[in-house]
């Protein structure tokens, strides 16, 4: 018998968001599972950006602080004037903008990754020399 897993059962991936949008326009999937699939990752994933964030200040990572500032304040922006989380009522009026913000993100993480993944090989060789 395996453990259970302490991970949730959806990860809050933009994949995964991408083709819950491209289901609901296929009609696969309701408005309604469709907002309460995706709401419920909208606050972790604000947080623990926004964690990130933080340590790159504390850590003094200007570039990548920087490279993570805009999208910071984009989601706080969206947190305070309260248009964080999907309305089940609006969502197809609204759904061209989720899907290009959702591609967004997925892009800027895709990219964020490769940058970090460069910063690490090259803080390792640098160690090295």
């Amino acid at each position: 018998m395996h453990p259970p897993s302490l991970l949730p059962k959806r990860r809050p991936d933009f994949i995964f968001q991408v083709i819950m949008y491209s289901d609901l326009e296929s009609d696969y999937i309701n408005p309604i599972d469709l907002c309460n699939k995706i709401n419920q990752f909208v606050l972790p994933e604000n947080a623990a950006h926004a964690f990130l964030a933080l340590l790159f200040l504390i850590s003094g990572e200007w570039t990548a602080l920087l490279l993570n500032l805009p999208l910071v304040a984009w989601n706080i922006n969206k947190i305070v004037n309260k248009n964080h989380m999907l309305d089940a009522t609006e969502i197809f009026r609204t759904l061209d903008g989720h899907k290009k913000e959702a591609f967004f993100k997925l892009g800027f993480y895709l990219l964020s990754f490769f940058y970090y993944l460069y910063r690490m090989i090259a803080a390792l060789i640098a160690e090295e020399s």
